[in-house]
């Protein structure tokens, strides 16, 4: 059961840091907040995410560069020109340290005040901090597994991370609904997003991607991340911008 309970941590505790803090605010920057909560929610970010970890920066150029190019040669992630889920999540990696580690030219427009910490990112990117983490998790499974098959969680717990890539970036271009016609194959993957948090409304947010709201399209698309900016914002951690919130139908 603790085991569980850990994985389950790992899972959205994770998932809420990047796409609250690497996506909707490194990327799109749909709220702001001051430079000693986005020092915080960086350090946060690796607790969370740990042998996991994603430079707000690699990740938020990558991604506005993956809006930009969806579903052609230049996107960074895409079944359309990757052959399977491996060849396109090894692309993705490729890319994304090719970007953190500021080894190929991008454009001004995608870097744009996309916060960038170096000094932290080079030590939670870091082989001795994955490894650590590696380290730490096994040690907690060696303490706690009480069942042989809880130890077929433990690869979860190291590729968390890349796993939300894939339900997202692979299965969100090729199974769900759709609200909105778009050039790329986006769509929605659950009605109800309850594993992604928001994320797998991703029709929605090709569609309007500088929304804070995934959801809120159609009565059953609740967006639990959205839900929790809300409470940040009311208390002052965050500030939503006012051009972010408003819901688009185009029916």
């Amino acid at each position: 059961m603790i085991i569980l309970i850990f994985i389950v941590v790992l899972w959205y505790g994770g998932l809420f840091f990047q796409t609250f803090f690497l996506h909707r605010y490194a990327a799109h920057q749909t709220f702001t907040m001051s430079k000693l909560t986005e020092r915080i929610v960086f350090i946060l970010t690796w607790f969370f995410q740990g042998s996991n970890y994603l430079s707000a920066y690699g990740y938020g150029v990558m991604h506005r560069m993956h809006h930009a190019y969806a579903d052609t040669e230049k996107d960074p992630h895409s079944p359309k020109y990757d052959l399977s889920v491996f060849s396109m999540m090894w692309r993705t990696k490729t890319i994304y340290t090719e970007i953190n580690k500021e080894q190929i030219f991008v454009e001004p427009k995608f870097t744009k005040n996309v916060p960038q910490w170096k000094r932290f990112d080079a030590f939670a990117s870091s082989w001795y901090s994955r490894v650590a983490w590696g380290i730490g998790y096994f040690a907690f499974f060696l303490a706690f597994t009480t069942a042989w098959w809880q130890w077929l969680f433990f690869p979860v717990a190291l590729f968390m991370a890349p796993i939300h890539g894939v339900i997202i970036n692979w299965y969100g271009h090729i199974y769900g609904y759709v609200n909105f016609k778009s050039k790329d194959t986006s769509k929605n993957l659950f009605k109800f997003d309850f594993l992604m948090m928001g994320e797998g409304y991703h029709n929605n947010h090709h569609k309007h991607s500088s929304r804070a709201n995934f959801g809120g399209v159609r009565w059953h698309e609740i967006d639990v991340t959205y839900l929790i900016m809300l409470l940040l914002n009311k208390i002052g951690v965050i500030q939503l911008k006012p051009n972010t919130i408003k819901v688009q139908r185009d029916f």
